[in-house]
């Protein structure tokens, strides 16, 4: 597993398989959050058999699909409190670990100033530059 820490609460990571789950619960999360949609591409996991490991492992399990490319405000707007209120840490997946990355620098973002959380995406070894206009937007909402 490919685990980028955002912060003490949130971790990202790729796609996991069902035997990733043991080890997300062996390094102490208490929380895996699926932001890809099922069946995205052939020979992805099934959902449903990652939400039984977790069950199975005493991780909580929450699936919050979003379209690759296409993240709305709407599902930052999910994505924010869900992640508020999750037991922690939370490990987030997708394809690439990209829209869970996109989903907090944008909920992030209407906290913090957009360079601000650019900077804690560069210090996990992720590049979301090409995000500040639409991180200065959010932060807009809420200033």
């Amino acid at each position: 597993m490919d685990i980028r820490k955002i912060d003490d609460t949130l971790s990202v990571s790729p796609q996991l398989t069902v035997d990733d789950v043991a080890e997300a619960a062996r390094l102490g999360f208490r929380t895996l959050v699926a932001n890809r949609p099922d069946h995205e591409e052939p020979g992805q996991p099934a959902m449903a058999d990652i939400a039984a490991a977790a069950r199975e492992h005493g991780i909580a399990w929450v699936y919050q699909p979003v379209a690759s490319g296409n993240i709305t405000d709407d599902d930052v707007d999910a994505f924010a409190p869900m992640i508020r209120d999750a037991d922690k840490p939370v490990l987030a997946f997708c394809r690439s670990g990209t829209r869970c990355t996109v989903l907090w620098a944008l909920s992030s973002a209407r906290e913090a100033s957009p360079e601000e959380v650019v900077t804690r995406a560069r210090h996990a070894g992720l590049d979301i530059g090409g995000l500040i206009p639409r991180l200065a937007q959010q932060y807009r909402l809420k200033h």
